[in-house]
């Protein structure tokens, strides 16, 4: 990738006016329904404003136990200093689901101000993007459309300010650590990206896409003329750079907390497997899919009688509940299974990182195929943990028609996936609305992009994504219309689950064998 001159002094102003106008459109939401995740975070910041840094991992008054990283109970503390002032009493541990409009405001705003953070990062993503593609219109430009496809995300603005969740600061250091290393900027890379670790741990998963760059990339410095590694180029100081890094941010971090005696406390709040293998809303990826197989068998053995109904538990992975559970037919799924998985899948894309190199556009098929498969078989995967993957892809997906295709199927079935978050019927026509703009934008823009290209779509992949239309209606207006809400309620969500998986899964396969199958030229293992 290469520095595109359209984020020039002629182009911030359309910038600025994007940034404003989703602003103002978040300062809408203000009002809307949000999640428990609201009380989650009003708790972190009664814990950490009251309590001493010993007892943070401790406290249990709530349900709601602190269970991220030592930088975010800090950016709490913080928070909580100006929160005081807005309204005391949600500062007041015991008072479990407080809420008043001093609270909400300050809530919804400290989001939309943590934000200035991802703005900013999307802006030096927008500079990276390859400036081939000449285009009269501004409209038609890949900054302007990569732009609006990371500002105005649909999942995000529904995640964060809806929902609510403070998402779009912790994405705004991943793509600004992203930005940093496309500009080479190798060690500000580095250093971002170990700071975003200690604050939320789930960007582990593409931590390898990172570490391999880096080594690859920064380590070592020069390679042949046919691409391959020069072995006697390995600068053992860069290597030794990065470990201060990783080291010294991680002593800030957990040091405290190590001289406390209390890591394995802080280790047991962050990695909580007695949770189920599945989330309350199932995330659409293999499990998802597992898990229907698991029920179908179960449906039919019963009534063939190969099973006993009075030996089948309730289905409690359907009823929002997120403890352990057997699987009835199927083998039940551990957390090291899962982590086999995972580590399985992503080593493809991690060797083509190494064999292949492609410069930033290579690390970033690197680090989306990480984020797919940790998404597709980690354990207690959150369906909003596909943000992980969509968001990077956008930088991709105005680079070539190929990922363009890809970041469609991607994205309108990932955030489709979103819609059970919100399930009251004031946010009914929000959503959809917000949905049908931003994939509708996605749509005529990548295509107007790609024009001279072959279609992003095949007909089968189009005849796919137009029977989400469908599956909405009867989801929405036909399901609780009929007798099955009383017998099955859990339908709507597993139907959209597992419909959303096999676009998910074959979005990843789709992507995979692009990188896998993909000839690299000389001239670009060189550079």
């Amino acid at each position: 990738m290469r520095s595109g001159r359209a984020m020039a002094a002629g182009g911030r102003s359309w910038f600025r006016g994007l940034a404003l106008g989703v602003s103002l459109l978040k300062c809408l939401l203000v009002p809307a329904y949000y999640s428990t995740d609201f009380e989650v975070h009003r708790n972190w910041l009664a814990i950490t404003h009251n309590l001493p840094l010993s007892q943070w991992y401790y406290e249990a008054t709530s349900e709601w136990t602190l269970d991220y990283p030592p930088f975010f109970a800090w950016f709490e503390y913080a928070l909580s200093h100006i929160a005081k002032y807005f309204d005391p009493k949600m500062l007041v541990i015991e008072n479990l689901n407080y809420t008043s409009h001093a609270t909400v405001f300050f809530q919804r705003f400290s989001v939309i101000f943590t934000d200035i953070l991802f703005i900013y990062a999307v802006h030096e993503c927008c500079r990276c993007v390859n400036g081939k593609r000449a285009a009269k219109d501004i409209l038609e430009k890949p900054t302007f459309i990569l732009a609006v496809l990371l500002l105005w995300n649909f999942g995000l603005l529904i995640v964060d300010h809806i929902h609510f969740q403070y998402n779009g600061f912790l994405f705004g250091l991943m793509l600004l650590s992203v930005a940093r290393l496309c500009q080479r900027r190798y060690l500000e890379g580095a250093l971002l990206f170990a700071v975003l670790l200690h604050f939320k741990h789930i960007y582990i998963y593409v931590a390898p896409a990172y570490g391999i760059y880096l080594l690859r990339s920064y380590c070592f410095t020069a390679n042949h003329a046919d691409g391959s590694l020069k072995w006697r180029s390995f600068s053992f100081l860069h290597l030794t750079l990065l470990g201060l890094i990783v080291c010294l941010v991680s002593a800030l971090s957990l040091g405290p907390f190590i001289v406390l005696g209390q890591l394995p406390q802080v280790i047991s709040r962050l990695f909580p497997f007695k949770r189920g293998l599945c989330h309350a809303y199932w995330a659409p990826n293999f499990w998802a899919l597992y898990n229907a197989v698991d029920k179908a068998l179960t449906v039919l053995g019963l009534k063939c009688n190969f099973l006993d109904h009075t030996k089948i538990p309730k289905a409690s992975m359907t009823g929002g509940l997120v403890q352990e559970f057997q699987h009835t037919v199927l083998p039940s799924v551990t957390p090291l299974a899962t982590l086999i998985c995972t580590f399985i899948s992503i080593l493809p894309s991690v060797f083509c990182l190494w064999f292949k190199p492609q410069g930033p556009r290579g690390f970033l098929q690197c680090l989306v195929l990480c984020a797919l498969s940790s998404f597709m078989f980690g354990w207690h995967v959150h369906e909003k943990a596909i943000l992980l993957a969509i968001l990077p892809l956008s930088l991709l997906s105005v680079q070539r028609a190929k990922d363009a295709g890809i970041y469609l199927i991607l994205t309108t079935t990932g955030h489709f996936s979103l819609f059970p978050l919100l399930f009251t019927p004031q946010e009914l026509p929000i959503k959809i609305l917000l949905m049908l703009l931003f994939t509708v934008y996605s749509f005529s823009s990548l295509k107007s992009l790609f024009r001279r290209e072959r279609p992003l779509l095949t007909w089968l992949e189009t005849i796919y994504l137009i029977q989400l239309v469908p599956l909405e209606v009867f989801c929405e207006f036909i399901f609780p219309l009929t007798p099955w809400k009383w017998h099955y309620p859990f339908l709507p969500l597993l139907l959209t689950s597992v419909y959303c998986a096999l676009g998910v899964t074959y979005a990843w396969l789709k992507l995979y064998i692009s990188v896998l199958t993909e000839r690299v030229s000389v001239r670009q293992k060189a550079e």
